[in-house]
């Protein structure tokens, strides 16, 4: 409905990816595919209650045509963006990556009408994910896909300039938080860089990195280390 919020897609690495032609990311507006001279995309919900409900004929009448417009042998990875969702995490981020054709469905209000997403469960060649960015509510779906597409499109090859960058980062392969960073100065404010860092030593600067990410882990994440096998 607010297509202007997702104007962030053509700024920085994102923007350059796509000039470069590694992807390519179309925005439209639903209001689009409304049926009435209002424009209309939302209705009161069945049942009462607070609020309105975004209409299934026009996500439906939307998501045939863009769906239709990206139809090839991959499947299409229909994403709903829903604090009722699946916890996106970096694992996902990397599956979606490797597919061909994302579209994004941002809802509003309360949410689009079930049934869209039931509907698509059973499309060929259509995959739907509905996806929650984390335990909290937004006011839109926008916010949310930008999270996603940002975290997804970023590991696709060649898009980052050194793909160093996303050998050690907090989620990754070791599931650890990444370890801290410094840069010059070696000294601000009375706080100095530590000193294995400057040593030149890579083994050491290894260790330590390691050490400093399981401790980072322990501290703040308990959660994302694996229980030690009993023997």
């Amino acid at each position: 409905m607010f297509p202007d919020y997702l104007k962030p897609l053509e700024l920085s690495l994102i923007g350059k990816a796509q000039e470069r032609e590694l992807l390519t990311i179309g925005v439209h507006d639903l209001r689009d595919w409304a049926a009435d001279k209002h424009r209309t995309v939302d209705d009161t919900p069945y049942g009462g209650g607070a609020g309105m409900v975004m209409q299934p004929d026009v996500w439906g009448a939307a998501l045939d045509d863009i769906i239709a417009s990206n139809a090839v042998v991959e499947p299409v990875h229909l994403i709903i963006p829903t604090p009722a969702g699946e916890v996106f995490t970096q694992a996902k981020a990397e599956s979606l990556a490797s597919a061909a054709h994302l579209v994004f469905a941002c809802g509003r209000y309360e949410g689009i009408d079930a049934r869209v997403a039931q509907h698509y469960r059973e499309v060929a060649n259509v995959v739907v994910h509905e996806i929650s960015i984390g335990d909290y509510v937004l006011n839109g779906g926008e916010v949310a896909a930008l999270v996603m597409i940002e975290a997804i499109t970023r590991l696709i090859p060649s898009f980052m300039g050194n793909p160093l960058s996303l050998a050690e980062e907090s989620h990754g392969s070791n599931g650890l938080l990444e370890y801290p960073s410094y840069t010059k100065p070696p000294k601000w404010r009375g706080l100095e860089v530590p000193e294995v860092l400057l040593s030149g030593n890579h083994q050491r600067i290894a260790d330590w990195r390691y050490q400093q990410a399981l401790a980072l882990t322990k501290e703040r994440r308990p959660d994302l280390l694996k229980p030690l096998a009993c023997g």
